[in-house]
């Protein structure tokens, strides 16, 4: 069959969960027998996400090909549990970038290159590159923003350019909106959601499903005022009411049949009964634990959770495994000291520090990281959480004054973590760091190879620095072992401490790649270890 097209917008405001929504659709579809993606088109400038703050946009997201991607590509590689890659993610400035240069180049023969059609007409070919691949059945595209933005126009035009090319049961546009509550009132408001669909259809595109963000249920005479004022079908109003976690939404969905409505739309040929069974056996392990550990999150960005939704979804996996409610303890790595330390760790069944870039807060992950040596403590470090593993043992242990980190000290006498050789030529920031998928090779009888139960591994990257292979030695014969190895490059990816109940840390970054139904096994090892370490004080 012609692969089906779904766009998803929003209105009213941002962050009411287009992809939440976007993913919950796909896994019921795929639950279905449907071969199912989804990609993001950002109407943001940048070319991608990597070189923007963490408190700007929240994580970057780094896909198994290298890309750095918005952070709602890690839903979408959640819930359907299959990797996204480079095209699933596209931004006004990439779309820009490539017609800029195709101009440059003398492609359009002197023609005045305008926003249309040649910015809609290399939205419109991005949109449609994964459907021509035909790996699928389904494409959900989600468009970034609100409804009514400057920067989301020519991406609603592409939309409404898309519906006329393809047809009208190629294609279903859902609108995702909000009905805010009003106390004074009591009641649900309407008006908002109307103007959203005013302003969408003013664009040229009419919505054929309307799912209304509510903290309350939508009575069935209110579901009637907005499908006649809105112009959708009675039973393509579809409640999405806050939920205890993400991981309820699919269900939701399943109960407020959107899986119905858009098989019914594009006139797909209708498959079994979605199949959940091994969703709802995760969702019970979720919400009924028979343990509970608190675990530290040592970082610099921790006033915004977003900035680590990977390691937070991580960990919701690995509590689910381990039937246990993990409560991340948050521990803004600036404020952590050598004189506060002990109080603010001592209780803490695992502590975790957290990747990142720069010099800011780094002491402070340094006291956690010795604190939780010297007192056997289970510690799992991600990227820059190794390296600082690394710094401080160098320091603490080893006996090296003034080890660092050169992108920290550039002048430290020690450099036991240095810039990657391949990067040091590198002047341009955007997408030059090493980045995607890299195979390691991790020893027999280490703990690494026992969490992971093979010897050949490959994991998600992104970093500039590495381990300076020169001090190798030292560490080894130290107690600090190098347990995983790209086996191409000699590049240290995982280390780990002997004579300590659980100290591992890795250069690379597993949370991109838990899922929930293949959740981590460093994290759920992690989980296990602070669990015991719980019960052993």
């Amino acid at each position: 069959m012609a692969t089906k097209y779904i766009f998803v917008t929003g209105g009213v405001t941002s962050s009411l969960g287009k992809g939440i929504i976007s993913a919950s659709l796909a896994k019921l579809l795929q639950a279905r027998g449907y071969s199912v993606t989804i990609q993001k088109f950002d109407p943001y400038i940048n070319i991608d996400p990597g070189t923007l703050n963490p408190y700007e946009h929240g994580e970057c997201f780094v896909t198994e090909d290298g890309a750095e991607t918005d952070l709602d590509l890690g839903h979408y590689e959640r819930f359907l549990n299959v990797a996204t890659s480079q095209a699933n993610n596209v931004t006004t400035g990439r779309i820009y970038h490539h017609v800029i240069t195709q101009e440059r180049e003398g492609a359009y023969l002197g023609k005045t290159v305008q926003v249309v059609p040649h910015i809609t007409d290399e939205i419109k070919r991005r949109m449609l590159l994964l459907g021509e691949s035909g790996e699928y059945d389904i494409v959900i595209t989600e468009i970034g923003g609100c409804v009514g933005d400057i920067e989301s126009l020519p991406f609603i035009e592409a939309v409404r350019q898309l519906r006329w090319d393809l047809g009208v049961n190629e294609t279903c546009v859902i609108h995702l909106t909000l009905l805010p509550y009003l106390k004074a009132a009591g009641e649900l408001k309407t008006k908002p959601t109307q103007h959203s669909v005013r302003d969408l259809s003013e664009a040229g595109v009419q919505p054929d499903i309307l799912v209304c963000r509510s903290e309350h249920p939508i009575p069935s005479d209110l579901r009637k005022k907005i499908a006649l004022f809105c112009n959708v079908k009675q039973n393509s109003v579809i409640e999405s009411i806050d939920a205890e976690t993400i991981y309820d939404v699919p269900l939701l969905m399943r109960k407020e049949k959107l899986d119905e409505r858009v098989i019914a739309k594009l006139k797909l040929t209708h498959k079994a009964d979605p199949n959940l069974d091994t969703w709802k056996e995760f969702l019970g392990k979720l919400k009924n634990p028979t343990s509970e550990v608190n675990i530290a999150l040592v970082g610099k960005y921790v006033e915004l959770p977003d900035a680590y939704k990977s390691i937070i979804e991580s960990f919701v996996h690995a509590g689910s495994a381990n039937e246990c409610k993990v409560n991340i303890k948050w521990f803004q790595s600036e404020n952590v000291n050598d004189e506060n330390v002990a109080t603010l760790l001592q209780n803490m069944d695992g502590v975790l520090v957290a990747p990142g870039f720069g010099e800011r807060g780094f002491k402070g992950k340094l006291e956690a990281i010795r604190f939780v040596r010297e007192n056997n403590i289970p510690f799992m470090g991600i990227c820059l959480g190794m390296q600082c593993a690394a710094v401080e043992f160098a320091r603490n242990v080893l006996g090296l004054e003034g080890a660092a980190s050169t992108e920290m000290n550039p002048e430290t006498p020690h450099p036991v973590i240095d810039m990657m050789e391949d990067q040091k030529q590198i002047t341009q920031m955007g997408g030059t760091m090493r980045l995607g998928a890299y195979t390691c090779e991790l020893k027999r009888g280490s703990k690494a190879y026992s969490i992971y139960g093979k010897s050949k591994i490959s994991e998600r990257h992104r970093h500039r620095y590495e381990f300076n292979n020169k001090y190798l030695q030292a560490f080894e014969e130290a107690g600090m072992h190098a347990t995983g190895i790209n086996p191409d490059t000699g590049l240290v990816e995982v280390i780990e401490l002997q004579n300590h109940p659980w100290f591992v840390a890795a250069q690379y970054h597993p949370e991109l790649k838990s899922t929930v139904l293949n959740p981590h096994p460093l994290f759920v090892k992690f989980v296990k270890a602070a669990i015991n370490f719980a019960k052993s004080k």
